[in-house]
């Protein structure tokens, strides 16, 4: 197979491109911290609220969404409990399976990062569709 032949604008779009997404994971962890969250609590609560419109999140879809293990996403959701961000509802069809919930103080933290978060992605999305459609081009080529 041959190597495909890049230009040196390929590499610099896809320099910037890995620039603006760790820029954008940056201020993502620091907006967390500052709201008194780890970036994996944020992220685990948004995963939660994700998963409300399906029924909701167990352990292992949790798990899943933040590609963790089993125990850590158990220990995680530990801590969300115990803050009052989460509470464990059990199934009600099926008692051995729990589900995630968030309480009105994970809801409004969440609601809080989430506004901030979009005001960002507004902020650089027009960035991030010129890298797209300049490495999408160059890859149709």
């Amino acid at each position: 197979m041959a190597e495909p032949r890049l230009t040196e604008q390929d590499y610099q779009t896809l320099a910037a491109f890995r620039f603006a997404l760790r820029e954008f994971l940056s201020f993502s962890e620091t907006a967390a911290r500052e709201a008194g969250l780890t970036p994996r609590q944020h992220q685990a609560l948004l995963g939660i609220k994700n998963a409300q419109h399906t029924g909701g999140a167990s352990i292992a879809d949790l798990a899943t969404f933040l590609v963790l293990h089993h125990n850590s996403t158990v220990e995680l959701v530990d801590r969300l409990v115990r803050a009052d961000y989460v509470t464990r509802e059990s199934d009600t069809t099926d008692r051995r399976r729990v589900f995630l919930r968030l309480t009105e103080a994970g809801e409004a933290r969440l609601a809080s990062l989430s506004s901030i978060h979009l005001a960002e992605l507004a902020r650089i999305g027009p960035i991030l569709k010129d890298l797209l459609a300049r490495m999408t081009d160059a890859a149709g080529s």
